[in-house]
């Protein structure tokens, strides 16, 4: 099997393999390159190129998450910077939220692929393509991975991000509870010869929508169906759709791309059997209202790669992977809820319009929009890290920092996905406390003279010192002293180096 030095017995091993290909999957491995994993992709699709739009946009915790390894630039040139968020039936404003990133940016999935391909393609992570996982069967020394194709890959670990109907997640026999769809959609591409009725409508079964994909007559179709349906839908079934809603098919034709979605919201009830691990789809389904699906998938990523680039080089225990479940499952949980509160918002009979009058006004005061827009954007989780101070779980703000090397961004300082050790007291008193872990985490003195101000938190008293994981969430905060730094280096990064 495989050491700690990156070093394989043959073309057909890998540390770490990787079911799907998607922003899930492509981040994954990104991440587990980054720090010299071997990690491999079986994807199903024989091209990088995604059939259909799919899911439209970056919330901002996503695009500080990017940031922090240098790629949000690149999905900056190619989306639109949206600064306003639709609710019921006001408008909410994002400007004021604390981030750097206080704006949702819309781009299509198959962009952000594009984008997530060419960074995996530059750090030389090989993608097995046109097949997909068939099977496995794992072992105290690794997993061997069946192919569609009849090989096998051999393993430390296999990821499923192969989506809401994994068969990782089926083969390892992890229940995926949760609540049956009461709704279903059809989400389309094609042209129509007549100007359609572009825009939002609300009707009874819900939400309907009409885009444009381009300036040469492309139409994106999204449509509530009046009742719930089952299996691939045809052309006809959205013809049916459009004239059940709008009296008229507005002339379609051409279209290249069909598919049905639910609002079925499931949740593995483990993240990890062994050495079989869950993320994104795989991991969690749930209504499309909010936009929150790729978001999670991602987020899932960060929160799994340094931990399990970790216990693949042995520089950490295997126990470190349960805290992947411990911290991801509660929070995802808490933003499936959020799905099906929206989905129920959405639908069109009285009744929601009264609540969603009630509500759309509550929501424009300011601490009520705030608190709803930190918990939509992301930039509101709070991994559950023991007790202690407030900051400890949340996310590092990316603070101009004055440093003897000149002015930096902390997100800059996270580039190469490594923990991060800020000092910010009058001295370089911890530089002796890390010096063990020095060959897993960054140190830094520098200081900061304004205020510190968070989603929720509001402004926090400033903190002598931080030790930032390689997600961007703090392991640990200090207040004065080094209490309880070594305790929490030991328990992220591993035992002291002799």
């Amino acid at each position: 099997m495989h050491d700690p030095s990156g070093h394989h017995e043959s073309h057909d091993d890998h540390a770490v393999v990787i079911a799907g290909g998607g922003p899930t999957g492509l981040t994954l491995a990104g991440e587990l390159a980054l720090a010299g994993v071997d990690v491999a992709i079986v994807e199903r699709r024989d091209t990088s190129s995604l059939e259909g739009a799919r899911a439209g946009g970056l919330h901002p915790r996503t695009l500080e998450a990017f940031d922090q390894r240098g790629l949000a630039e690149r999905f900056l040139a190619q989306g639109r910077i949206h600064h306003q968020a639709p609710f019921a039936h006001v408008t909410l404003e994002l400007g004021d939220l604390p981030s750097r990133h206080n704006y949702f940016l819309g781009i299509w999935q198959n962009q952000i692929e594009a984008i997530l391909t060419e960074w995996v393609d530059e750090l030389r992570v090989p993608i097995h393509r046109g097949v997909e996982v068939t099977g496995f069967a794992q072992d105290e020394r690794g997993v061997r991975v069946e192919l569609s194709d009849g090989r096998s890959l051999r393993a430390r670990h296999l990821v499923g991000c192969d989506g809401g109907r994994s068969l990782v997640r089926k083969h390892a026999g992890i229940a995926f509870p949760g609540w049956d769809a009461t709704t279903s959609y059809l989400i389309a591409e094609g042209s129509t010869t007549q100007e359609p009725a572009w825009g939002i409508r609300r009707t009874a079964a819900g939400i309907q929508a009409l885009g444009k994909l381009d300036d040469g007559g492309r139409v994106r179709m999204v449509l509530s169906e009046p009742h719930l349906r089952a299996g691939d839908p045809t052309e006809n079934d959205l013809r049916e759709a459009l004239i059940g809603v709008y009296g008229t098919d507005f002339g379609l034709r051409d279209v290249t791309w069909i598919s049905r979605f639910t609002d079925a919201t499931r949740q593995a009830a483990a993240y990890r059997d062994r050495r079989i691990l869950l993320a994104g789809d795989a991991a969690h389904v749930h209504s499309p209202a909010g936009g929150q699906g790729l978001n999670l998938g991602v987020q899932d990523a960060f929160n799994l790669g340094w931990k399990l680039a970790q216990v693949v080089r042995e520089q950490a225990p295997d126990a470190l992977l349960d805290t992947y479940h411990a911290e991801r499952h509660p929070a995802v949980a808490r933003m499936l809820r959020h799905t099906m509160a929206l989905t129920a918002l959405e639908r069109g009979d009285d009744r929601s319009d009264a609540l969603r009058e009630m509500i759309g006004e509550t929501m424009q005061l300011t601490e009520p929009r705030q608190r709803y827009l930190a918990k939509l954007s992301g930039l509101d989780v709070h991994y559950d890290l023991g007790p202690g101070h407030p900051l400890l779980g949340r996310r590092m703000p990316d603070l101009d920092l004055v440093t003897a090397d000149g002015p930096r961004r902390v997100f800059e300082l996270l580039h190469r996905a490594r923990a991060l050790l800020l000092d910010l007291g009058p001295s370089d008193a911890l530089a002796t406390t890390a010096a063990p872990w020095a060959s897993r985490i960054s140190y830094l003195h520098a200081r900061y003279d304004g205020p510190w101000v968070l989603p929720v938190l509001g402004t926090v008293a400033a903190p002598s010192a931080v030790l930032v994981r390689p997600d961007g969430y703090l392991a640990w905060v200090g207040a004065g002293t080094n209490a309880g730094l070594r305790e929490a280096l030991s328990r992220w990064f591993g035992p002291p180096a002799a």
